[in-house]
């Protein structure tokens, strides 16, 4: 059982596994000291997305097999640096985020209101949107 929570409050939930995410490789976006970046929003990366951060200097869509990165494509599941994500909120192409996978230290650097407009899940208890 893992004491990490979710910016609702609940227990984290996976990102992704296809491709894996996370700044540990584990499929969720866990944080801790040495993950400098803050890696703790988990997106859908959309086309405008990836667009956008490749033009601001960070290609993520270029496959780097010498770290084992596989290059994303739109519907891909990611778990994102937070003030990469709040750059690209502010330039109006957030991708949207999967809450109950959004580490609560994305609140460290983005406005939970800010994910909630952009959320694609929806949690068991609705109640915790509004």
């Amino acid at each position: 059982m893992t004491n990490d929570r979710n910016v609702l409050g609940g227990e984290l939930e996976p990102c992704g596994t296809d491709p894996v995410t996370g700044f540990y490789r584990d499929g969720c976006c866990k944080t801790g000291l040495d993950d400098l970046g803050n890696h703790t929003v988990c997106a859908v990366v959309s086309k405008e997305f990836l667009e956008h951060s490749t033009k601001a200097g960070n290609d993520l869509v270029t496959p780097r097999t010498e770290f084992g990165f596989p290059g994303l494509q739109p519907g891909d599941r990611w778990c994102l640096c937070a003030a990469r994500w709040q750059e690209a909120y502010e330039a109006g192409v957030a991708p949207p985020v999967m809450l109950a996978a959004t580490h609560a230290r994305a609140l460290e650097v983005v406005d939970l209101d800010a994910l909630r407009r952009h959320a694609a899940d929806v949690p068991a208890d609705p109640s915790s949107l509004t």
